[in-house]
């Protein structure tokens, strides 16, 4: 869709970013920021990726619904997002917390933290209300979805990708009819319904919702007023199918075939292998597409610099190699493969580094060994540290996730 037709049809959209999550399933990065806050790919946070789909689809009214420990993530709007706005157009991105208008709680679920806020809703008056996670890896145009949900007439639209079956349980996944229509949707199911015609392929929910304002600001008054878990997956989208048009837009690469790329980072495993990915040689996830910006904050770090090339007779060589290194890194005679490092971060001799997310602030001290490790900010390694090689000696000093990441939390003191 061309740019200016892309602005004229997205000025009635408000998008609403769920963000306040606890973020249980990626303790310990969560320990002390909320998960849309987590760093990301080195130099940006998880919320980046969605405020930046909103950015580029000419989306340019945004409200962030925090609630724990957004301290950090509300620093990040202000430094990397609000300038991005003019106020003077009635433009905004402002950080929404708990109000206690309707009741002197906190947000009890999906559904229920839109609806506490539905006196900011009709107070904007939009036609049309977007809500999307705040911490789901992705890039999308809501334009090319909102141009579907007119052309289906639809009230609601459900953004879906196809995922294989043996897979789809872990997600919420759709019924649709061979128009796409919505007849179905249920949160985890043991037997997951597949898409027509496809009997090894499902349907499961991205969490992208786009309404009709005045549609589902009635169901959410409606749901209030029911003992529920207030969701919009458990309780509001299977309630509406029965009276509502709702449809599934397929997020599909029409070129490849095949769904985009989403991923859901809520475990420490699906983090490190996100990041993992986009180390690869020919990453699934391209953040250097100039066309699709990813916007963040950056500090007036110095360049990269990678010193000492003596690399013979047992010499230090300061070297990175299928990696992602950012600002302010000095790679100091160590040997860094296969990692994100995160800026500021010193690397010193002998030090070997391998398979690994480094975020800010973190040094790893000579001769350390570290491998398939995620080390937060503000982290000295002492020298001839070994992480990662021995998972029963290191489960006794970090946390471990399932699939044997090694996890070191913020500001973290390391004994030898």
């Amino acid at each position: 869709m061309e740019r200016g037709r892309k602005e004229s049809v997205m000025k009635d959209v408000l998008a609403i970013v769920l963000a306040g999550g606890k973020g249980e399933r990626l303790h310990p990065l969560t320990l002390h920021r909320a998960k849309p806050a987590v760093p990301f790919g080195g130099k940006y946070r998880i919320i980046d990726f969605t405020l930046s789909n909103c950015i580029n689809s000419q989306i340019r009214k945004v409200a962030v619904l925090t609630q724990y420990k957004s301290l950090s993530l509300n620093r990040h709007l202000a430094l990397a997002w609000e300038h991005l706005f003019s106020h003077e157009l009635d433009e905004f991105v402002v950080s929404v917390p708990p109000q206690q208008r309707i009741d002197e709680r906190w947000y009890e679920g999906t559904a229920d933290a839109v609806y506490q806020n539905i006196y900011f809703i009709e107070k904007e008056a939009p036609s049309y209300l977007i809500v999307l996670s705040g911490d789901h890896v992705y890039k999308m145009d809501y334009s090319e979805m909102f141009e579907y949900h007119l052309q289906k007439d639809a009230v609601g639209t459900i953004a879906a990708i196809e995922v294989d079956k043996a897979k789809a349980s872990a997600f919420g996944v759709i019924e649709v009819d061979e128009e796409w229509r919505i007849i179905g949707f249920e949160e985890k199911p043991e037997e997951p319904r597949t898409i027509p015609c496809n009997p090894k392929q499902c349907l499961v929910s991205m969490g992208v919702y786009l309404f009709n304002t005045d549609a589902i600001v009635s169901e959410l008054r409606m749901d209030a007023t029911h003992s529920t878990a207030h969701d919009f997956g458990k309780n509001i989208i299977p309630r509406m199918l029965n009276t509502k048009r709702l449809f599934a837009y397929n997020f599909k690469d029409e070129n490849k075939k095949e769904a985009k790329y989403w991923r859901d980072i809520g475990t420490i495993d699906a983090y490190w292998e996100a990041n993992m990915d986009i180390v690869s040689v020919d990453p699934i996830f391209n953040l250097y597409d100039k066309e699709w910006p990813i916007r963040t904050y950056q500090c007036q770090y110095p360049p990269a610099k990678f010193v000492f090339a003596q690399e013979y007779k047992g010499g230090r060589l300061g070297i990175a190699l299928d990696s992602t290194v950012c600002d302010g890194c000095i790679i100091s005679g160590g040997r860094v493969q296969n990692s994100v490092l995160s800026p500021n971060i010193r690397i010193n001799s002998w030090a070997d580094v391998k398979d690994s997310v480094l975020m800010e602030n973190v040094e790893i001290g000579r001769h350390c060994k570290i491998r398939k490790a995620i080390i937060d900010k503000d982290v000295s390694v002492p020298a001839t540290t070994v992480i990662g090689y021995d998972i029963e000696k290191d489960r006794k000093r970090f946390h471990i996730s399932p699939g044997g990441i090694v996890v070191i939390p913020k500001g973290s003191e390391i004994k030898r």
